[in-house]
């Protein structure tokens, strides 16, 4: 049994944390990113690693910077086999990666997908498969040695947020049996291949756009790319609205937002899109049929 300490912030990282407090490895504490101030009163509000870690009674710090010789203190005075990383959002450097084996658990088969965006990007780009590698983490982005590499499919209809629930999956998986070998003294990483890099940067403005100049199978790969958490933006006559779900079609329509019966055409660069759940300002997610019943604007893209 390996005593180890998690490194994680959003909620991929949380249900990966909360598989590994189930298994029989020791958890020492938890390290997250700092409290965020969110909406208009800036009320601050724990990460989902940090609020996970409360749940079960476990203790999280919140530093600034994991390098800070205060959180290398501690690790010390811990005696911890490894330190367990899953999208943690902190550059780690030396001499904590000396120190101990810092596991990442990233969702990606590397080298493919470096960064912190692969799933998304994955989906995006219409990749039929992905996967997770289990990796000793180096000074490099997401470059280390890799353990283990599990890959799953990738569905046509597939969001980036069915494809992330099967990988946390794995990847908690692939952790506890990192674990085992640390313990068994198999943990043995190979170098990643040369060929084959990709890079999979944070989603920025750009790549939220209801593009039209795209295919509609690009722009509908976009939209479940960035399904369920982050959504395609657009204006409707004038006011925003975020895209959440929509089918490609064989069919040319013309440039533009259409209502056909009960359903909303876009004409794309290429073939044509049918938006089936949209979501106007202020309100909640709809089917496409229930939008066109109530507005009363204007169907004019920004």
């Amino acid at each position: 049994m390996s005593r180890v300490v998690f490194a994680g912030s959003p909620a991929p990282a949380a249900r990966v944390f909360a598989d590994l407090c189930d298994s029989p490895h020791d958890v020492a504490f938890a390290i997250s990113q700092p409290d965020r101030r969110r909406g208009r009163g800036g009320t601050a509000s724990l990460t989902p690693v940090a609020a996970t870690a409360a749940d079960r009674g476990i203790e999280c710090l919140r530093p600034a910077t994991i390098n800070d010789p205060d959180i290398l203190d501690r690790l010390r005075s811990e005696n911890i086999d490894a330190l367990c990383v899953v999208a943690f959002g902190q550059l780690l450097k030396a001499p904590l990666l000396d120190e101990w084996p810092c596991i990442n658990v990233h969702f990606s088969v590397l080298p493919a997908y470096r960064g912190a965006a692969p799933v998304e990007r994955a989906v995006m780009d219409g990749a039929t498969e992905t996967g997770v590698s289990i990796m000793r983490m180096d000074a490099g982005l997401d470059t280390g040695p890799v353990f283990s590499i599990t890959r799953t499919p990738i569905g046509a209809t597939d969001t980036a947020g069915e494809v992330m629930d099967r990988l946390c999956e794995l990847g908690a998986n692939g952790l506890v049996e990192a674990l085992e070998a640390l313990d068994a003294g198999t943990f043995a990483p190979t170098p990643q291949p040369e060929g084959g890099v990709s890079l999979a940067p944070k989603i920025g403005a750009d790549d939220r756009e209801l593009d039209t100049a795209m295919s509609a199978t690009a722009l509908a790969n976009r939209i479940r790319g960035l399904a369920p958490h982050i959504g395609v933006r657009c204006e409707i006559d004038g006011q925003p609205f975020k895209i959440w779900a929509a089918t490609p079609l064989d069919a040319t329509a013309p440039p533009g937002l259409h209502a056909d019966g009960d359903r909303l055409i876009l004409g794309c660069a290429t073939g044509s899109l049918e938006i089936t759940q949209l979501q106007p300002p202020s309100k909640a997610r709809m089917d496409a049929s229930a939008f066109l019943r109530g507005w009363r604007g204007e169907l004019e893209l920004a």
